[in-house]
């Protein structure tokens, strides 16, 4: 057989990605191979230490504390975390009323209780909080105090049936299109300064002039919080930050109204989350609901997410950062949970540079989200995410893609420094593979499946398994290898093609059903594809079986 130059070229550039994917992923440090041979399963899920405490009560009131809205409680609210923890531990007790506080600091074997009725309305008066080294998107920055802090905890919770609300209206910018005109016109009315263009309102002079130059809260060597005062305003705090905990509880309470983030256990271990609200404006820029970042043992369950950003985030640090933290989140259960406004329902990225293994996410319902299961990184992040496994996941009217993979993720940030985002397999190339999806129902998106790897580094071993989409378009996939799709039903709506295929080896169409006159089947484009197999399936009824496009050949496909 004869080679033209352009085919020899070719072929050096695959083998040539071929063994540096090998050298690399052989490169990987042992405990990653370790884990991904540990004995978690779905009969054997990671075990989750959890809080006890003392019966013995404090209560705010016993130091002062007053439910009229008006009086600042803080002093009286820590003096008695701060007394009961020093006694040995127990429930500091919140009795139904309006509670104004400035920022709060919970203390290890003490148990903030709510009683219904009760709301922690933290102020809108930023002078009550101090600029702090803090942790965001993966980086460490100079942020506002959070409303509620933790660091080097053990054996503590926040449980009731009361309201915790972070005021996070006065720190955020909104733009008008995102507001109806008569919220927009209230919104004018309370102050504040307009973009020069008069579609976006701040909350002051100082965050506007932040915003338009683009300064960043980067905590650089060299840097110290009081650098930051004059871009104060911009500092957003996340509603809850702990780090370094351990045996932490949260039940039962509604959290609303973050100014950025709004859960965000980092560095800790053996978390339980249940039967909690998360809730925040759809409007919410960066309004995540939970973000778990380089946390070990944790359960999410039960529980409501309605938020502004992506709502349950698993995360482990932001590029060269992360790397050397090099601390995964790893040993999790997601179930149980309804999302419904959000980015994404259950969300991998993009900040895990230190990685991501052994999470269990079922039963699961995401009603309205952006985008269902979510997995995003990009070049430079660096991480390996792996042993990722969900089934029982039910999904209503998802605005975009149901199963979404991308590693071209980015969106500049002002925790974002320059990263290395050339095409070779390095310390900083993102890794995603082995996961299983089992009994996937989407009813309404515009895409069932999306997966987008990279040329130097493809999404490896995704099984999908007895699913059901009812979608625009069923699947877009490309730079994945060793993808087995099996009992899979697609009922699509668009005249694209219903699955399209690109720079991708070894994918497995098993028992595939979809709606008759499809007009085309299988759509493969480009030369570097090969291994596609198709089993076990009618294609008699789509009006084309095959589209080859830019170079793809029926060399590439197997039916059989």
């Amino acid at each position: 057989m004869f080679l033209n130059n352009k085919s020899i070229e070719f072929i050096k550039e695959n083998v040539k990605r071929i063994i540096l994917s090998f050298l690399f992923l052989s490169s990987i440090p042992s405990s990653y191979a370790q884990n991904a041979s540990n004995t978690y399963s779905w009969d054997s899920l990671p075990k989750i230490k959890e809080t006890e405490f003392k019966k013995d009560t404090v209560e705010i009131t016993t130091f002062q504390a007053k439910a009229d809205g008006i009086t600042l409680n803080t002093q009286a609210i820590n003096d008695a975390i701060k007394t009961c923890s020093l006694n040995g531990g127990g429930v500091v007790l919140v009795r139904k009323g309006l509670w104004l506080t400035g920022p709060i600091y919970l203390k290890s074997n003490v148990n903030l209780h709510l009683h219904r009725g009760a709301t922690l309305l933290f102020t809108a008066d930023k002078s009550q909080y101090k600029i702090v080294a803090g942790d965001y998107e993966g980086r460490s920055v100079a942020r506002n105090e959070s409303p509620i802090n933790g660091t080097d905890l053990e054996n503590c919770a926040i449980t009731g049936e009361g309201i915790i609300d972070g005021n996070g209206d006065a720190w955020r910018a909104v733009g008008s299109s995102q507001l109806t005109a008569g919220e927009w016109k209230s919104k004018l009315a309370s102050g504040g300064v307009l973009s020069d263009d008069g579609k976006t309102w701040f909350p002051s002079q100082q965050y506007k002039d932040a915003h338009v130059l683009g300064k960043s809260m980067l905590l650089l060597p060299g840097k110290k919080t009081e650098d930051f005062a004059d871009m104060k305003d911009f500092l957003r705090p996340n509603l809850m930050v702990l780090k370094n905990c351990k045996r932490i509880l949260l039940e039962g309470v509604i959290f609303q109204n973050s100014a950025a983030w709004c859960l965000h256990p980092v560095i800790s271990e053996d978390l339980t989350i249940r039967k909690i609200t998360v809730k925040n404006p759809h409007y919410a820029q960066n309004g995540d609901g939970l973000d778990l970042e380089s946390c070990k043992n944790f359960i999410v369950e039960n529980s409501v997410f309605d938020v502004g950003d992506d709502a349950i985030c698993i995360k482990s640090g932001k590029d060269e950062e992360g790397r050397k933290r090099g601390i995964a989140t790893e040993s999790g259960i997601i179930r149980g949970n309804v999302v419904y406004s959000g980015h994404g329902g259950v969300v991998v990225g993009s900040e895990m540079s230190g990685g991501a293994r052994n999470i269990f996410i079922e039963n699961c319902t995401f009603l309205g989200t952006d985008k269902g299961l979510r997995f995003k990184s990009t070049r430079g992040r660096g991480g390996v995410v792996e042993n990722i496994f969900a089934r029982n996941i039910f999904m209503n009217n998802i605005a975009q893609e149901a199963i979404f993979f991308d590693m071209f993720y980015f969106v500049k940030f002002a925790t974002d420094s320059e990263r290395d985002q050339t095409p070779v397999v390095n310390e900083g190339t993102p890794i995603f593979k082995n996961m299983v999806f089992d009994q996937v129902y989407c009813n309404g998106a515009n895409k069932g499946i999306f997966i987008r790897g990279l040329s130097e580094m493809h999404i490896q071993n995704i099984s999908i398994s007895n699913s059901v989409f009812k979608v625009n378009i069923g699947a877009e996939l490309a730079q994945v290898s060793n993808l087995k799709l099996n009992n899979l039903k697609f009922t699509t709506t668009s005249s694209s093609p219903l699955v399209t295929i690109s720079t991708s080896q070894n994918i497995t169409f098993n028992g595939f059903t979809y709606n008759p006159e499809v007009p085309v089947l299988i759509k493969l484009e480009g030369r570097d594809i090969g291994g596609i197999s198709l089993q076990n399936t009618d294609y008699s009824i789509a009006k084309k079986r095959l589209e080859l496009k830019t170079g793809a050949t029926e060399k590439m496909i197997v039916f059989r």
